[in-house]
């Protein structure tokens, strides 16, 4: 399998995914809002990814997971709670989280999505 991602069109398919809280994360600001689609594997795979979007607001997650990702649309801040290193993304950056990272999302723009690969087993 091979697949392109961009920012046009790749929003299509995408299952609502509720809240940050249905996906193990906690709100801290906003009435955030959640969607996806798997390309690759699942969340039970050892390898997966796809596609993510999330509306604006703030959100605290703990990596149960590596992840590689990529910003196709939007603007956002992630931090990392345990160092304070805050990195600003906009489209086409990319960056790498460690499993049991947590991270302090705060989406600036109305949405943004990635493209992402996951991995769950320990390095």
């Amino acid at each position: 399998m091979m697949k392109l991602y961009n920012p046009v069109g790749e929003e299509s398919g995408l299952a609502d995914w509720g809240k940050p809280e249905d996906i193990g994360a906690v709100t801290v600001e906003g009435d955030v809002r959640v969607a996806g689609r798997f390309d690759l594997g699942s969340p039970q795979s050892e390898v997966f990814g796809g596609v993510f979007v999330a509306t604006r607001g703030q959100y605290r997650l703990v990596y149960a997971f590596h992840e590689h990702a990529t910003l196709l649309s939007g603007r956002l801040e992630l931090t990392d709670e345990i160092t304070g290193q805050t990195i600003s993304c906009d489209p086409g950056d990319s960056w790498i989280i460690a499993k049991g990272t947590p991270v302090l999302w705060t989406i600036v723009s109305d949405r943004i999505s990635k493209s992402y690969v996951a991995a769950t087993r320990d390095i």
